[in-house]
């Protein structure tokens, strides 16, 4: 299952993470994944718990956050919304676009407690490679 091994790629990010942050334990984990990014949510969430078991995120929660395709049209310059399988201007409907965004998985942030029980919450800007 390629989600497992994006998820321990995860893992590990949250993990070397913490131990910057001196976390006791990680309590949520907040990604956003783009649907071009070739990352199945369900399965994410499935692989998710075996990829935490017996790590800092043990027991934490994944929150799942959908990006929107976006595209930069070379025509107009409009950067709009556009369906998957349907990457054109949402202005001028000109089929010569660059994608913005859509197919990243990233990291956004994490909820996490300290030994002396403070709970703190960072964002994150980085993103997951998901090449198993």
């Amino acid at each position: 299952m390629h989600e497992l091994a994006v998820c321990q790629a995860l893992i590990d990010q949250v993990e070397s993470i913490a131990t910057d942050q001196h976390a006791r334990a990680v309590m949520e984990i907040f990604i956003e994944i783009g649907p071009l990014s070739g990352v199945e949510p369900p399965l994410l969430e499935q692989a998710f718990d075996i990829a935490c078991a017996g790590t800092i995120a043990d027991g934490a929660k994944l929150v799942i956050r959908t990006i929107p395709v976006r595209v930069s049209c070379r025509q107009c310059g409009a950067i709009t919304d556009a369906l998957p399988s349907r990457q054109v201007c949402g202005v001028c409907g000109d089929w010569r676009t660059q994608l913005v965004s859509g197919d990243e998985m990233l990291l956004a942030s994490l909820e996490f407690t300290r030994d002396d029980e403070q709970t703190c919450s960072r964002g994150i800007a980085l993103g997951i490679e998901a090449d198993p």
